[in-house]
């Protein structure tokens, strides 16, 4: 099962934000408030998230709104297992 914390910790490694993940939430924003979550951070997640969960996500599955906070993303991350994705 994958738990918050599982996609917290991704995150922050992928990013290098050391001490601050312990600060983040699933509320916390990821768009426009994370200043090293860029373009390149976000097909870097995509690839992480694949390889770590054994999903498969689509082109079209991913919007600003999958990348808006930490906990959007987690769920993105529950569906796609939910589905066998």
């Amino acid at each position: 099962m994958v738990e918050f914390d599982d996609i917290r910790q991704l995150i922050g490694e992928l990013l290098l934000l050391g001490d601050r993940i312990e600060k983040i939430g699933p509320d916390t924003l990821l768009v426009g408030s994370i200043p090293e979550f860029d373009s390149m951070a976000a097909v870097t997640l995509i690839h992480a998230l694949e390889e770590r969960f054994g999903i498969w996500v689509e082109d079209d599955e991913i919007g600003a709104e999958v990348f808006e906070t930490f906990g959007k993303v987690y769920e993105f991350v529950l569906d796609k297992i939910a589905a066998g994705a």
